[in-house]
């Protein structure tokens, strides 16, 4: 009892008051974050659309997200976290309920459009602040700690998702509406603005700025690894879920499977941390990827829900070791002045594999099969594994290299450390 007592201590202690809003805000809205795991099998079951027309919504709704995620990394630098935030998720919520009434296939698009522009805005804002708020030597379990509020959601949305969709499914357009108006409540309520005042002025940009991201080399190329691997990742909710009903599977059945990957992550992530530490990130980040694309590989030969679940289980251990890793490179790699840029060029590798992911699996399985394209998702990740490797310490060097100039600034967020109950909270 005591080791447990002391490792919940490491894990969660010490971390500012703002993070814990914003995680308990990441949480509810996963809660109901049920739209776009079931958004093919609405497409193809319930709006009669097909495989190819449903990969276009999805596909739309990334390219939203490509639009929303640089809008969003501009404004959180410019305008500010807080209020790009508050702006993104009641814009968010509007839109989900007019996807949720469309019926037309170009009002479907128009809204998938729309919807992924306003949900990704929020991604870079959102990263930027908890960056500013969080003291470097705590980011790595701080980010640990967000991600397993996700995927806590996430497993609980899947089930859930499934159930109501065979009752109605306006109501999950409703449920994920109403969530996302509760996490704006808090950061309307209880969320600070975390941006530090600079010597220009707020509606002024940073001189260079997009110079200087373009230049980033070392940061660019670690954006298109990350592109690679959502190719691959991002099939989960376009290509996996039309497979499975392929095979005579029930969406409430694709549910529990792809909910297994939640329950992993919440049952496991908080010991990833402790189990990567003073680990080389490259070769952490080799290995998830190649984790993953074994798990999305042996999709290819599954054909029942155990079959599936287990290559869910698998690509899911590649996830868990994928995200912190990331997340930190990213902080350390990102200058202080353009948190809010580097982290809307990340969240740009999302949306245009958001895009691409399921109008490419869509025609690889019509064109050239099933199999094809998980095979395909297997060497991906391979490739993707090698690249890593090889580019990695040019990474660590440019980390090093900002850590030593003294371009990441210091946490702005002086709050007190919360007590046990609020943690728990």
């Amino acid at each position: 009892m005591r080791t447990m007592r002391s490792w919940f201590r490491d894990t969660t202690g010490g971390l500012p008051t703002t993070f814990w809003y914003l995680w308990s805000g990441t949480l509810i809205n996963r809660l109901g974050s049920f739209v776009l795991v079931f958004l093919a099998i609405y497409l193809t079951q319930e709006r009669g659309f097909s495989a190819s027309q449903a990969g276009l919504v999805i596909g739309l709704w990334g390219v939203g997200g490509a639009f929303g995620t640089t809008a969003g990394g501009t404004l959180a630098d410019r305008w500010g976290r807080r209020p790009t935030l508050l702006t993104a998720h009641v814009g968010a919520a509007t839109m989900m309920l007019g996807l949720g009434l469309a019926r037309d296939l170009w009002a479907v698009a128009l809204g998938a459009l729309l919807l992924g522009m306003f949900a990704e805005a929020a991604r870079p804002a959102f990263g930027a602040m908890m960056i500013d708020v969080v003291p470097a030597k705590d980011r790595l379990r701080a980010f640990s700690l967000n991600y397993w509020a996700i995927n806590l959601g996430f497993a609980c949305a899947a089930v859930l998702a499934g159930l109501a969709a065979q009752a109605d499914y306006l109501l999950l357009f409703v449920v994920d509406a109403g969530t996302m108006l509760v996490t704006a409540l808090i950061i309307f309520t209880r969320v600070p603005e975390t941006r530090q005042a600079r010597s220009v002025t707020a509606t002024a940009a940073p001189r260079g700025a997009l110079r200087t991201i373009l230049t980033d080399r070392v940061y660019l190329g670690f954006v298109a690894l990350n592109l690679f691997a959502a190719l691959v990742f991002l099939q989960h909710i376009s290509m996996l879920p039309i497979a499975m009903g392929d095979d005579g599977l029930s969406p409430a059945t694709y549910g529990s499977v792809i909910a297994l990957n939640g329950i992993l992550i919440v049952v496991g992530q908080l010991f990833v941390p402790r189990l990567i530490r003073g680990r080389s990130r490259s070769h952490v980040l080799a290995l998830a990827s190649v984790v993953m694309g074994v798990g999305f590989g042996l999709t290819a030969f599954a054909g029942t829900a155990w079959f599936y679940g287990l290559t869910v289980l698998i690509w899911t251990v590649g996830e868990m070791l994928n995200s912190p890793s990331n997340s930190t490179l990213i902080a350390e790699l990102s200058p202080a002045e353009l948190r809010g840029r580097y982290q809307g060029v990340f969240s740009l590798s999302w949306q245009i594999a958001g895009a691409s992911a399921p109008i490419l699996g869509g025609l690889v399985r019509e064109h050239i099969g099933n199999d094809a394209l998980w095979y395909g998702c297997a060497a991906l990740g391979v490739l993707t594994a090698v690249a890593h490797l090889v580019s990695g310490p040019a990474r660590e060097r440019r980390a090093a290299a900002l850590r030593r100039s003294g371009e990441a600034l210091a946490p702005v967020d002086t709050s007190r450390t919360p007590q046990p109950a609020e943690a728990a909270a």
